[in-house]
């Protein structure tokens, strides 16, 4: 599935923490790879079955549907995975190896979450059996990038022997720095296009994804949603 050798001309784009169906589907038409559901309740952008499905269902087949998770059991993901429709699975908590090859074998994308100011970091990456890697910094309260900026120069060197999406403090002023730094595969952003938590604003929207069409990338990103 992801993590292919296929080149793209420019990093995917996931847009996280959708609340509401109509939202993901102008995020989908502006031209988004992939958008997350979160399924973690302290979130401002947490939804439920009901609601993830419904943000799922009403997306044209070619965008990956994400679910975000923390330290949940395979059991429930599975559950959710069903219900809503989802192609992808993140795990943003501190989850095992196990956990993520028996989510693989049930033929999803696995994203595991790793963080530069805490574990799991990119230390510990040769433990993981993910389909790709999502580096943030995490330096906030909730599990997350919580709009942080960081030096996205420390994913450069990962990224050229892992499928990566970086994610934190990205917004359609800084993406382009982003992309050239970190020289991800895919970028995720959430409050960054956002007009309050978990309401996207499809201006922002549109201006990143525009800003991500125009950045020159030094490296060739590799195709992780399909």
């Amino acid at each position: 599935m992801a993590g292919t050798e296929e080149t793209l001309t420019r990093p995917q784009v996931k847009i996280c923490g959708l609340t509401r169906a109509e939202e993901a589907q102008s995020c989908a038409e502006l031209g988004a790879d992939a958008i997350g559901c979160v399924f973690y309740p302290p979130s401002p952008r947490h939804v439920n079955d009901e609601h993830a499905r419904n943000i799922c269902r009403n997306l044209p087949t070619a965008i990956c549907c994400v679910g975000v998770f923390v330290n949940e059991p395979f059991a429930t993901i599975m559950k959710k995975v069903e219900r809503c429709g989802l192609k992808a699975v993140q795990l943003h908590g501190q989850e095992s190896t196990e956990l993520a090859e028996s989510l693989r074998n049930e033929g999803l994308l696995v994203i595991k979450a790793i963080f530069v100011n805490r574990a799991p970091s990119l230390e510990c990456v040769g433990s993981f059996g993910a389909s790709a890697y999502l580096l943030e910094c995490a330096g906030g309260a909730l599990p997350g990038g919580n709009a942080l900026a960081w030096d996205y120069r420390a994913a450069a060197g990962f990224s050229d022997t892992n499928p990566v999406i970086v994610a934190g403090g990205i917004n359609p002023d800084n993406v382009s720095r982003a992309i050239q730094e970190a020289l991800p595969d895919a970028v995720d952003v959430s409050s960054g296009v956002e007009s309050a938590p978990g309401r996207k604003d499809m201006g922002k929207v549109k201006r990143l994804l525009e800003a991500v069409a125009l950045t020159d990338c030094s490296r060739k990103p590799r195709r992780i949603f399909q």
